[in-house]
């Protein structure tokens, strides 16, 4: 503390007298049992900003016209004045007694009292601090700047304010200082959070007390460092987005099963080698990102994400699709690039809503003509492969939606006649393939120029069919006459 505070003379013994009473009156109220029981815990921490604080005021000499047992007095009340700061540093985030003022240093978060200065520099705090901001956030609780980083006590602090008041939003998106590794149990209060961000943080483990987010519909823990989840994140029945990206998770619970209002779940970015069969019972499921992890296969039990819209499978090591990718019929968007799958599922004809198809950077041999069913397609993307595709389907043309074909770096010569029902195609990429038809100096003008070669060329050979038609017609048409000559001759005679 600043000494300065300490220094002020009081040479009488009246001077003392109302010192004390106005120290008296300046104490905030005494905490409830529940606020003392939470604070027990994180005071220890504290103490040693407390511990200064004490030594500074036994240092403080008594006055020469004061009696002994007065000024003990007056000491022994500004040591309790310190032990209240103590608390409202751990609960409130307030810093201890400063020269000017002792109020909150969010001036959002606690409404300010008209301070009353003291002759030492005290002044007195806010006897009933009023919340009136229902949402916080990290920056707020820290001191009003978005850059300071919480510590575990400050951390404690704020769910305790955060449970009082019944917040439904929590922002502390690297928000936590680097020394936070693990939430208090304490987070478990927060059943009235409706969203909970704690991504770009360090923390390593969730306590089980997660469960107790009974009313969470969001919540980010993406950018962290995440282990393992607790099997009480089950109990987060309503969840509807969960975002877990960028840890380092090797593995999902089995109650993961029971998130059955899941809509949006990331988990990409991790270290995942397979995705359990529990992964399927997230009938509500829209979109999943399973990107940049180190999955094999995914289950057959997906084809029960009956409400799956959007799937993400890119940097794995999946060496097929599973026939029941087919049941999707709601998929819209499909991306497995960079891994080794070698076939499509014929089922994939099944998937009337697909939009997008990325399978680039894999070991595709061909494209089965059943993907040609998937008439809703708009972007296909089946460049890359490295087992030197050397065709397209025949039936290329049935999706008459396409409007962006990537087939760049494979070794395909010919374009399939049907390709000339693209018409809708407007970007065409077919670097790096010996093409022959349409030639390379075609392809190169763009994707229209290349349907209306093999349009050109359709037609050219149609139009050449019809001329050597009419010959044969021709010589037909000589035979039969002669022959109905002779036959007529042949009556006049008998």
């Amino acid at each position: 503390m600043n000494s300065l505070q300490l220094d002020k003379r009081l040479d009488t013994t009246e001077q003392v007298v109302e010192e004390i009473m106005r120290i008296h009156r300046s104490l905030p109220p005494r905490p409830g049992l529940d606020e003392v029981e939470a604070a027990t815990s994180l005071i220890q921490n504290v103490e040693k900003e407390d511990r200064a604080w004490l030594e500074a005021i036994a240092n403080q000499r008594k006055p020469s016209d004061v009696p002994g047992e007065l000024f003990s007095i007056l000491q022994e009340m500004k040591k309790g004045l310190s032990s209240d700061a103590a608390f409202e540093l751990v609960f409130l985030g307030k810093t201890p007694a400063r020269p000017k003022e002792m109020v909150s240093r969010d001036d959002s978060f606690v409404s300010k009292a008209k301070p009353s200065l003291y002759g030492d520099g005290f002044v007195a705090p806010p006897r009933t601090p009023q919340v009136v901001d229902s949402t916080l956030t990290a920056g707020k609780f820290a001191g009003g700047n978005d850059g300071d980083k919480l510590s575990l006590i400050k951390l404690a602090s704020l769910i305790e304010v955060s449970s009082k008041k019944a917040t439904k939003e929590l922002n502390l998106q690297n928000k936590l200082s680097e020394q936070v590794e693990w939430l208090p149990d304490s987070i478990g209060k927060l059943s009235t959070l409706t969203s909970l961000d704690l991504s770009e943080n360090h923390i390593v483990v969730l306590p089980n007390t997660i469960g107790g987010l009974s009313s969470l519909t969001n919540l980010d823990l993406r950018s962290n460092r995440i282990t393992h989840l607790p099997e009480s994140i089950g109990e987060l029945i309503n969840l509807v987005s969960l975002n877990l990206s960028g840890n380092q998770l090797s593995s999902l619970p089995s109650s993961f099963s029971r998130l059955l209002q899941l809509e949006e779940l990331n988990l990409s970015c991790n270290n995942l080698p397979v995705l359990p069969e529990s992964i399927g019972s997230l009938g509500n499921l829209k979109k999943l990102d399973v990107e940049t992890n180190d999955i094999e296969e995914i289950p057959y039990s997906i084809g029960g994400c009956s409400s799956l819209t959007e799937l993400r499978a890119d940097y794995n090591k999946l060496k097929a699709l599973p026939e029941a990718i087919g049941k999707i019929t709601t998929l819209e968007v499909l991306s497995v690039r960079y891994n080794n799958i070698r076939q499509l599922p014929t089922t994939m004809s099944s998937l009337s809503s697909l939009k997008e198809l990325d399978v680039s950077f894999n070991e595709l041999e061909s494209v089965p003509e059943s993907l040609c069913f998937a008439t809703a397609l708009v972007k296909l993307n089946v460049g890359n492969n490295f087992a030197d595709m050397v065709s397209l389907p025949r039936s290329i043309g049935n999706l008459e939606m396409l409007e962006e074909l990537d087939i760049s770096n494979n070794q395909i010569r010919v374009l399939p006649e049907s390709f000339r029902m693209l018409t809708k195609l407007r970007v065409f990429r077919a670097q790096e393939n010996p093409l022959q038809v349409p030639p390379r100096e075609v392809a190169e003008k763009g994707a229209q120029a290349v349907v209306q070669y093999m349009n050109d060329l359709v037609e050219a050979r149609n139009a050449k069919s019809l001329v050597v038609k009419p010959k044969k017609s021709w010589v037909q048409m000589c035979f039969f006459s002669k022959s109905n000559k002779k036959k007529q001759s042949n009556m006049e005679i008998v």
